[in-house]
């Protein structure tokens, strides 16, 4: 018994202690928006744009579906 208090001891001792990063929110600006609406149109993919607008897919594909935009997954 006392060997496994040891060892769990020994394990919460190693354990990296993760971060909790802060979300910064950039606001889209008119200029965002025209960028996003050239995207889409040009019918690049999702990880394409997010790396070109430096924001997360997630962002795009929320932006995209309120500017009614069809983006991504095309079959």
């Amino acid at each position: 018994m006392a060997k496994a208090k040891k060892k769990a001891k020994a394990k919460a001792a190693t354990k990296k202690k993760t971060t909790v990063r802060k979300v910064k929110r950039i606001a889209w600006t008119k200029a965002d928006v025209a960028e996003l609406r050239k995207y889409a149109k040009e019918k690049l993919p999702v990880a394409r744009i997010s790396k070109l607008m430096k924001r997360s897919a997630g962002a795009l594909r929320q932006k995209a579906y309120s500017l009614n935009l069809r983006i991504g997954h095309r079959r």
